[in-house]
């Protein structure tokens, strides 16, 4: 079978880092198209900063960065320098990048690769606020129909929030581009925190990462080392949960997870639950089915996965 064509669009952070990196340690299976690059975990000139370093230790210096929206559509920006660290990527020594981020908006570039990629061919793997995925929607709505998929880290309704009591981070940063792609009709994969939670980062998982022996198991030994403060001081769990590394397992082995098809909704009007992803699970209104909302996985398959995956790489 070919590799899934994919563009990462993405707000770096150490959760997003290790679901790039298991990305690019399957070329088998996936091909990086591309890395379109959002505010979100951090103000855009680090997060742009921290997707230039991670392809530079994957080695594949190669890979196209472009710079995206630096704020929500209507919104001021909130961030997650409390999680991430002052950079986003705290934890690890990464080596400085040898490449810079691509001329022209990352907007731009997912539109002309869908559009000149032959139809159901291009999915976007979406790790942080939606702003960028909603922005091309809107710029080139032809483009809903040309998409495979769209699978993303976001939202929660057993789980409900971890930003705010109703809502998940990447939601709420700018819920007005999330209610446009769960509007526009393309087939959308939903990795909330009802299953993110249950993908618990433990000391002893950690540490197989270190254990690899190569650059990239030592970054991301040093990067959930350093993110899991904040979560288990939070929690009280005997690890943190690791988010938006599921989108990159998902493509890889969906049989780790179970969900099913359902409406979701975002709320955009109320202070109270502004980003909360209003999920019909038990199907009780009549309003269409709109995403695979994922609610549980195999957290050992999972950890296993992406441990022989970042072996792949330097």
């Amino acid at each position: 079978m070919a590799a899934r064509k994919v563009i990462f669009d993405t707000d770096p952070g150490q959760d997003d880092a290790v679901a790039l990196l298991a990305a690019l340690g399957s070329p088998d299976e996936i091909e990086v198209l591309g890395i379109s690059v959002v505010a979100g975990n951090v103000p855009l000139h680090h997060t742009v900063n921290n997707a230039l370093r991670l392809v530079e230790l994957a080695g594949r210096p190669d890979i196209p960065v472009f710079a995206g929206a630096d704020r929500p559509f209507t919104r001021r920006l909130e961030t997650a320098e409390h999680v991430h660290g002052s950079t986003g990527l705290d934890g690890p020594d990464l080596p400085a990048a040898s490449a810079e981020a691509r001329s022209g908006h990352s907007v731009d570039f997912i539109i002309d690769i869908v559009r000149s990629s032959p139809e159901g061919t291009i999915s976007i793997l979406a790790l942080g606020p939606l702003t960028n995925v909603a922005l091309a929607l809107l710029k080139a709505p032809d483009i809903a129909t040309r998409l495979e998929a769209i699978v993303l880290m976001g939202g929660a309704y057993f789980e409900v929030g971890n930003i705010t009591p109703t809502a998940e981070f990447n939601i709420y940063v700018d819920p007005e581009a999330a209610k446009i792609v769960f509007a526009s009709g393309v087939p959308l994969t939903v990795l909330p925190l009802d299953v993110t939670h249950q993908m618990r980062a433990t000391p002893e998982r950690i540490e197989a990462f270190r254990a690899i022996g190569n650059r990239a198991g030592q970054a991301v030994h040093a990067m959930l080392s350093f993110s899991q403060g904040f979560d288990l001081a939070k929690y009280g769990w005997e690890g943190a949960p690791l988010h938006d590394p599921c989108v990159t397992a998902f493509l890889l082995r969906p049989d780790l997870f179970e969900g099913r098809h359902i409406n979701v909704e975002i709320e955009t009007a109320s202070e109270l639950t502004r980003g909360m992803t209003v999920a019909d699970f038990w199907g009780v209104t009549d309003r269409a089915k709109n995403a695979f909302f994922v609610r549980s996985g195999d957290a050992d398959g999972f950890y296993a996965l992406l441990t022989e995956r970042i072996a792949r790489l330097p």
